[in-house]
């Protein structure tokens, strides 16, 4: 019979479903321009606010989110690619989960950077709010890669939204309820899973609104 299992606590789950909304946005703002480009600024503050708490989150925070937990080194990777690692035994990220989580957060965060440096060299008005901190031809280089990098991420991404459909469609597996509502049904005993505490969720976003803060107040 098959048990509910709380795998995904609520700071995990507003953190994807903020950024799923966030990101075409930008996308959106970047290729309208004009006054949209002032708040293509403002929305990567609060990007930049999601992605520091779940760095913060992934240290410290419940079992399911943290790295120390759900990434895998190759031999771990190899017994769930052989079909030897069940999802009782990992219930949140599985291995190969685990590695996209990585890479979209690495990715995310270089466009983070890029954005935050890179200039404005159409009006000079929505330069990225540590431009001032860089020359004029490092700027006009963080522009050139935030703007082609982009692409890379929206490949991971189609990436992500890929492998989510194949677990659906082909073997029978929801990760999107999950993310949803927080729980999975599962058959057997899992191992226990613990989650953060209040004092850990209000330092995470202490955290994600001092460095946003700060970062503001550069521009």
């Amino acid at each position: 019979m098959k048990q509910k299992i709380k795998v995904w606590d609520a700071p995990t789950r507003l953190f994807h479903w903020s950024l799923v909304l966030a990101i075409p946005f930008m996308w959106f703002s970047a290729d309208t321009g004009g006054n949209w480009l002032t708040w293509h600024l403002r929305v990567g503050l609060f990007i930049l606010g999601l992605w520091v708490f779940r760095i913060c989150w992934g240290l410290w925070g419940s079992d399911t989110a943290r790295f120390s937990q759900f990434v895998q080194g190759p031999a771990q990777i190899k017994r769930y690619l052989a079909g030897q690692m069940s999802e009782n035994e990992q219930p949140g990220h599985n291995p190969m989960g685990a590695l996209m989580v990585v890479g979209l957060l690495a990715a995310i965060g270089l466009q983070l950077l890029t954005g935050l440096f890179a200039a404005d060299e159409n009006t000079f008005t929505h330069s990225g709010y540590l431009n001032g901190w860089v020359s004029d031809d490092t700027g006009s280089l963080m522009r050139t890669i935030h703007v082609n990098f982009f692409w890379f991420l929206l490949g991971l991404i189609a990436l992500h939204i890929l492998a989510v459909l194949s677990y659906k469609l082909i073997k029978k597996i929801n990760l999107i309820h999950p993310m949803l509502s927080g729980y999975k049904y599962l058959e057997g005993e899992t191992k226990p899973l613990r989650f953060a505490s209040l004092p850990m969720l209000v330092l995470a976003v202490l955290v994600a609104a001092a460095v946003v803060w700060w970062v503001s107040g550069q521009g």
